[in-house]
């Protein structure tokens, strides 16, 4: 794959402890990206986390370590696989499973963009079993309506309620987030060409 020279997402999500919308919004529509393709090729990635998503130099998500993964033209599996945090509830009961696992794990994984931490996470693997059992889900105030309104159609017990990844690209929250931080960013780069043209008269 190509250099993805800012290493692991992890890493900067720890250092800013959480992301603003913009970037959470633009990183989720990247990764449901990523995981759309990936579908189509009849691969689950199964291990979706912050640790296994690289940065690029131009603040680009690359989908990194597919060990975990399968390729499966049933779309059917039963093996337990991934992180305690982002197992979904069919994996923690031991029922058959197909790629909507990635669906929730992209729930879990907007979560942690947006609040800094995974929203079943405990020091107890029985009691984050329970919780993602229970769909024990807090909603901290700032997260905003659009952003809970995205995560909870990605967190559904029932693996066929979970939106489909074209639908979390195409999902309010995201659409809006996305175009604001482009206008930023273009807004930026306006006032650095006007200050450079200045510097330059």
């Amino acid at each position: 794959m190509e250099i993805a020279s800012e290493g692991e997402l992890f890493k900067h999500l720890r250092n800013n402890q959480r992301f603003d919308e913009f970037r959470s919004a633009k990183y989720t529509y990247q990764v449901a990206d990523a995981l759309n393709y990936c579908h189509l090729n009849n691969v689950i990635h199964r291990d979706l986390k912050p640790e296994n998503i690289l940065l690029t130099s131009s603040d680009d998500i690359k989908l990194a370590d597919f060990g975990g993964s399968a390729h499966t033209l049933s779309n059917k599996r039963k093996t337990m696989c991934g992180t305690i945090d982002y197992l979904p509830p069919e994996m923690v009961d031991g029922r058959t499973y197909n790629d909507s696992v990635d669906q929730w794990c992209l729930g879990v994984l907007c979560y942690e963009f947006l609040v800094g931490s995974a929203p079943f996470e405990s020091k107890d693997t029985q009691k984050t079993y329970e919780k993602i059992r229970r769909l024990e889900v807090h909603y901290p105030s700032l997260l905003s309506t659009g952003a809970k309104d995205l995560i909870s159609k990605l967190l559904r017990k029932q693996s066929d309620g979970r939106i489909t990844l074209v639908d979390v690209m195409k999902h309010p929250w995201t659409q809006q987030n996305m175009q604001k931080r482009n206008a930023l960013l273009e807004e930026r780069a306006l006032k650095s060409r006007a200050a450079a043209a200045s510097n330059v008269n």
